[in-house]
């Protein structure tokens, strides 16, 4: 079972920023339901043992700003979040990687970089228009399972992680 942990914006939120992304005219468009921050991203794994982990996280409500975009041409894609990382974020991401670790869970070795991808094989630089502004209230986390197939990946929610005020 492919596994990954993540926030999920607003309904309304992933409109916008779905819309914005449309707007840029090239690339494949993320669809609006998958749009989501990637926290740890664990592949194939048991979700019973990462669900135990993350019962373990404590982590505290915070919101998420969306306020740069960027191209990442070797990636060929679109990403938004914030300029400056959320404390509460960083301190969310340390937290569940150190209880995922605890479990034995190899995760990727790369510092973590908060984007919300929206363009997938998108083509290089370019000027972007400004963002929406919009609400991303973080108040929990989610497990989630993807699936693939030949219309793209399909993510279902398996288990909600709420965060303390």
């Amino acid at each position: 079972m492919r596994l990954f942990f993540a926030a999920w914006p607003p309904p309304a939120t992933a409109a916008a920023l779905h819309a914005w992304a449309e707007a840029l005219g090239d690339g494949k468009l993320v669809p609006r339901e998958n749009i989501h921050l990637t926290l740890a991203f664990l592949g194939e794994a048991d979700p019973v043992r990462a669900a135990a982990a993350a019962k373990r996280v404590r982590g505290a409500r915070h919101d998420l700003p969306i306020d740069e975009a960027r191209s990442w041409r070797q990636n060929e894609i679109v990403w938004v979040g914030p300029r400056k990382m959320p404390r509460e974020l960083e301190a969310l991401v340390k937290a569940l990687q150190l209880e995922l670790y605890r479990d034995e869970f190899i995760l990727e070795r790369r510092l973590f970089a908060a984007h919300v991808t929206l363009l997938r094989k998108a083509s290089g630089p370019r000027d972007m228009p400004g963002l929406p502004r919009v609400d991303w209230p973080v108040r929990e986390f989610v497990l989630v399972r993807s699936r693939m197939s030949t219309r793209g990946a399909a993510y279902e929610p398996m288990e909600h992680f709420p965060l303390s005020e």
